[in-house]
C-alpha cells in the first residue's frame, strides 16, 4: 500500500505540475547545470548541480543526503534518465553520485521511490517467517508470543560522566537475553548512552551491529564511536555517508588494503583482454586464440572479484562494530550474525524496517522516543492497518517497563521550555540538569538583557487579529503571511540583541510556510525547516509558526501531539510560538499549552506588537 501511494503521489505531482510550479512540492529541481564534478569510490561520478542562473539558490526541497533520485535531460525526453543518490547538498547546489555521466546540457532531478529498500524488507520478513532456532525464538518474543528473558545485571564500572538513569539503562540493556528498550526523551543523551552501551558490549567480547533508519543517524553513531576510540566499519553507498567519515566506510578501508592494488591490476588486465577480443585484425587469429583470451580474461576477473570479497570480509572481521542503515545490503555480510544488534532512532522506522536487523542478531536493543515523530507513512490505508506504528512503540505498549528503561535527566532545555513536554508526554519525570535548568539567552556573552532574551518561553496570540491562513497557489499546503512577518521580526530582534544567526531556528509545520519564510528571511544562516527537518536538532532559540487560523477550528495534522513535542523541545534557552488561540483552543493539548504559558508569564497578544 505504501509503495503504491509513493508512486501515485510522485506521478500525480509530475502530471499536475507545469514549469517552475513543479518545484513547489519539494521533490523536483529544474533548470540545473553541472558546476563541478569529481570521481568517487567505485568509479562513481560525483556531479554538483546548480541553477543555470547562478544567482539563484536552490528552492526549498525535500532532498536529503542518501535520497534516491532520477537525473534526466530537462528538454530532451528521448535521452534515458539516470538513477543516482544525493551525496551532498546546501542552499546553492546539490551533489549526486551516478554510475554514468548523464547525457544532456540542462537537467532536472526528481526524487525516486526506494524500491530496493522495500525488496530487502520483504526478504527479511520471508526469512523470519520460516525461521527456526534462535531467530525463531527472538521472533516469538518480538511478536509477544514468548516472554523476554533477562540475566543478572552486569557488575561493570560505568563512567561517572553518565547520570544514574543512563547507567541503569546500560546495565539493563546488557542484561537482556532477547530484547531491551532505551527510551530517550528530548535532550536526555540517548545516543551518548547507546554509544557507551555498545562500547561495554564490545569490551565483554560481543560482536555488534549498530544501525539506524537514516544515514544521518548512522553517521552520528559512527562519529561518536570513532571519537570514543572504537574500531568501526560503515557499510553503505559512499555517496550516502558524510564526507568526513569516508575513511571509516567499507569502501574506504578496503581501498587502503594492499591487496586492492593487485585487484585493480587484475581487473585492468582483464579489461584489456576483453578489448583485444573486440578488435579486428588483418591476419586471421590462430584457432582457439579468442577462446583462450576470453578464458584468461574471465579467470582474471573472477580471481579479482574473489580477492576483493576476501578483502571486504577481512575489513569487517577487523572491526569491533559494523554500522549500517537498518536496510543494509545483506550480501555484503554473507551469513554473518552478531551477538548484539542495536537500532538507534528506532521509532522512525516502520515495522518491516527493523526485521532485516533482527535476522542478524542474537539479542537486540532498540533506542528512541515513541513520544516523538513516528515513521513517515503516506498511505492512509496502510496507516490504518498499523504501518505507522514502529516496532519499538508496539513493544513498549505490549511489555511496558518489563523491557524498557527511560532516561530522565535532560541537558538541553531551560526548565520552562522542558516542563510542558515533561508533563504531557513523560508523566512529569524529566529533570533539567543544573547546567541548563535556568540558562537564558541573556546569559550568553555579548547578548543584551531584554525581555525577549530573558524570558525563556513566549507565546504570541493572534486571536482576533484577522491573520487568516491561506492556501498556497498550488492548493496543496497552507501558509500564514502575517505570522511569517511577526516570526521574522522576532528573529531580527534576537539578531539585533546579539544572538548569532546560526543559533536561531524557525519551525513551521507546513511546507508552504517554510517556503514563504525562506523567501522573506534576510539572514541566510538562520535555519528554517519543517518539524521533520528539525527532528534530533537543537538551537539556542527556536521560533514556531503554527499557521492554522480559521473560523471552524480546523487544525489538521497539528492535532498530532507527537509532532508538537518535537517542535517545542528543540530550543535550549528561548522558545517563541506564534498561533491563533481561537483556532487552536478547541484542542485540549493547545488549551493546556496556553494555560501553561500564562502560568509562567509568557503569554502575549499580537496586538501588543501591532
Amino acid at each position: 500500500m505504501e509503495s503504491v501511494a509513493e508512486r501515485l503521489r510522485m506521478d500525480e505531482r509530475r502530471q499536475r505540475a507545469n514549469g517552475k510550479q513543479a518545484e513547489s512540492y519539494g521533490e523536483t529541481l529544474l533548470d540545473l547545470v553541472v558546476s563541478d564534478h569529481d570521481t568517487g569510490l567505485g568509479g562513481r561520478y560525483l556531479l554538483s548541480f546548480v541553477k543555470r542562473n547562478r544567482n539563484l539558490p536552490l528552492p526549498w526541497n525535500r532532498f536529503k543526503v542518501g535520497s534516491p533520485v532520477i537525473v534526466a535531460a530537462q528538454d530532451d525526453h528521448s535521452i534515458d534518465s539516470m538513477p543516482g543518490v544525493v551525496s551532498r547538498r546546501n542552499n546553492e547546489s546539490i551533489q549526486v553520485a551516478l554510475d554514468q555521466w548523464p547525457d544532456g546540457d540542462v537537467y532536472r532531478i526528481d526524487m525516486s521511490p526506494d524500491e530496493v529498500t522495500r525488496v530487502r524488507q520483504h526478504q527479511a520478513l520471508a526469512t523470519v517467517r520460516t525461521s527456526r532456532g534462535r531467530l525463531a525464538q527472538l521472533r516469538d518474543v518480538l511478536l509477544g508470543e514468548r516472554e523476554p528473558a533477562f540475566g543478572k545485571l552486569p557488575e561493570i564500572l560505568i563512567s561517572s560522566r553518565l547520570n544514574q538513569s543512563q547507567q541503569e539503562a546500560i546495565r539493563f540493556a546488557l542484561s537482556a537475553r532477547d530484547v531491551a528498550i532505551i527510551h530517550g526523551p528530548p535532550g536526555t543523551g540517548k545516543t551518548t548512552t547507546v554509544v557507551e552501551m555498545i562500547r561495554y558490549a564490545v569490551g565483554r567480547g560481543d560482536t555488534v551491529l549498530a544501525c539506524a533508519p537514516s544515514n544521518t543517524a548512522v553517521d552520528n553513531l559512527v562519529t561518536r564511536l570513532v571519537q570514543a576510540g572504537s574500531k568501526v566499519v560503515r557499510l553503505g553507498h559512499p555517496a550516502r555517508v558524510n564526507q568526513d567519515l569516508q575513511l571509516h566506510t567499507l569502501d574506504g578501508q578496503a581501498a587502503n588494503d594492499p591487496a586492492m592494488r593487485v585487484v585493480s591490476e587484475m581487473m585492468r588486465e582483464s579489461e584489456e583482454l576483453f578489448r583485444q577480443l573486440g578488435r579486428y585484425t588483418r591476419a586471421k587469429p590462430d584457432k582457439g586464440h579468442k577462446q583462450s583470451l576470453r578464458r584468461e580474461a574471465c579467470r582474471l576477473r573472477d580471481d579479482a572479484r574473489l580477492m576483493e570479497r576476501q578483502v571486504i570480509q577481512n575489513v569487517i572481521d577487523r572491526a569491533d562494530i559494523v554500522c549500517a542503515t537498518t536496510t543494509f545490503d545483506g550480501q555484503i555480510l554473507g551469513d554473518r550474525t552478531f551477538d548484539l544488534a542495536v537500532v538507534d532512532e528506532a521509532c522512525q522506522s516502520t515495522e518491516p524496517g527493523n526485521w532485516p536487523v533482527v535476522t542478524r542478531a542474537d539479542r537486540i536493543v532498540l533506542a528512541g522516543d515513541h513520544c516523538q515523530l513516528p515513521p513517515t507513512v503516506l498511505s492512509v490505508e496502510a496507516a490504518d492497518e498499523g504501518f505507522a506504528i514502529s516496532m519499538m512503540q508496539r513493544l513498549v505498549e505490549h511489555y511496558g517497563d518489563a523491557i524498557t528503561r527511560q532516561l530522565n535527566v535532560q541537558y538541553r532545555m531551560h526548565n520552562h521550555v522542558m516542563d510542558f513536554a515533561s508533563q504531557q508526554f513523560y508523566d512529569g519525570s524529566l529533570v533539567a540538569d543544573p547546567s541548563v535548568a535556568s540558562h537564558r539567552l541573556s546569559d550568553l556573552e555579548s547578548i543584551d538583557l531584554l525581555p525577549e532574551t530573558d524570558q525563556p518561553v513566549t507565546y504570541y496570540d493572534s486571536a482576533g487579529a484577522g491573520w487568516d491562513e491561506e492556501l498556497e497557489p498550488d492548493g496543496l499546503s497552507k501558509r500564514n503571511p502575517q505570522e511569517a512577518i511577526l516570526v521574522l521580526r522576532k528573529a531580527h530582534e534576537l539578531r539585533e540583541a546579539g544572538v548569532a544567526a546560526e543559533d536561531i531556528g524557525i519551525i513551521a509545520p507546513y511546507a508552504a510556510q517554510v517556503r514563504l519564510l525562506r523567501q522573506r528571511c534576510q539572514h541566510p544562516r538562520i535555519e528554517i525547516d519543517t518539524v521533520d527537518g528539525f527532528q534530533g536538532r537543537e538551537k539556542e532559540a527556536i521560533l514556531i509558526s503554527l499557521v492554522r487560523s480559521n473560523a471552524i477550528g480546523e487544525i489538521g495534522f497539528l492535532a498530532d501531539k507527537r509532532r508538537m513535542n518535537v517542535a517545542l523541545t528543540r530550543a535550549r534557552r528561548k522558545l517563541i510560538v506564534v498561533g491563533d488561540s481561537a483556532t487552536l483552543g478547541a484542542n485540549p493539548f493547545y488549551t493546556e499549552f496556553l494555560e501553561y504559558v500564562e502560568a509562567i508569564g509568557g503569554y502575549h497578544s499580537v496586538w501588543e506588537e501591532m
